[in-house]
């Protein structure tokens, strides 16, 4: 079940999905957020510590659970996921460090570094809000389009169109990792709540296959139709196909 909410751009589309997650703080100081990264969600993490500044919200007892993480990175790597959410927004707030929680890329045994985490997220009893970006793809985490979806934390290798979308954040396209552990389409799917956010007429297609198309391993996204309680906040251009 959908509810879309637009927004005129980036900007309006962040403090609408800020609003949503400030709201989740408010209502229950302890809740168990699940956060994404990459640049359309910098917009709502950078509101969110402005109204922290000005003693809006109080993230002093929120838990949070990243969806995924490069493979071979350590947690100090300027490209780990690690570092983008302390650089974005952990390090902004007031949030006990040892309250967040991201899959551990550096551990070399895959099996091991997911099924810790998958135990790690169940145990927090999954979040009441879950924070996702689409990819042009239709990929929610690094959730690529598959024949079947995805269960548990798990191991990807990343498609050509991801690895090429992410190689703005190095220096070199070969630079970007080639495989990430990521959250499980199941697991998200475990969220009391999902917020869905997505600007720009490169989104446009996947916004609308998420929405409208057919239930599809082939769209990741589209799980999301069988989800009672998913908010979409996304822009005039990302919502072109949906009118």
């Amino acid at each position: 079940m959908f509810k879309i909410v637009k927004a005129r751009d980036y900007d309006d589309m962040s403090r609408k999905a800020a609003n949503i997650i400030s709201a989740q703080v408010i209502l229950k100081p302890d809740c168990v957020l699940g956060l994404a990264t990459g640049s359309t969600p910098i917009g709502a993490y950078h509101q969110l510590i402005e109204w922290y500044k000005k003693g809006d919200v109080d993230f002093s007892q929120v838990s949070t659970y990243n969806l995924d993480e490069y493979r071979g990175l350590t947690h100090d790597d300027p490209q780990s996921y690690h570092f983008f959410m302390r650089d974005n927004f952990f390090d902004h707030i007031n949030i006990d460090l040892a309250n967040t929680h991201v899959p551990d890329g550096s551990n070399p045994d895959a099996d091991a570094a997911c099924s810790e985490y998958d135990k790690m997220v169940a145990e927090a009893g999954y979040p009441d809000l879950q924070l996702l970006g689409i990819g042009n793809n239709g990929h929610i985490g690094f959730n690529e389009p598959d024949d079947h979806f995805s269960k548990g934390t798990h191991c990807v290798d990343l498609t050509e169109s991801t690895i090429k979308a992410n190689s703005r954040l190095f220096e070199r396209e070969e630079d970007v990792p080639r495989q990430a552990y990521t959250m499980g389409v199941q697991t998200i799917m475990y969220a009391r709540m999902i917020l869905v956010v997505a600007n720009g007429a490169a989104k446009a297609q996947a916004v609308h296959d998420m929405c409208f198309g057919p239930v599809t391993p082939s769209c990741p996204a589209s799980i999301l139709q069988l989800h009672p309680n998913v908010v979409v906040v996304a822009d005039t251009e990302a919502l072109a196909l949906c009118e």
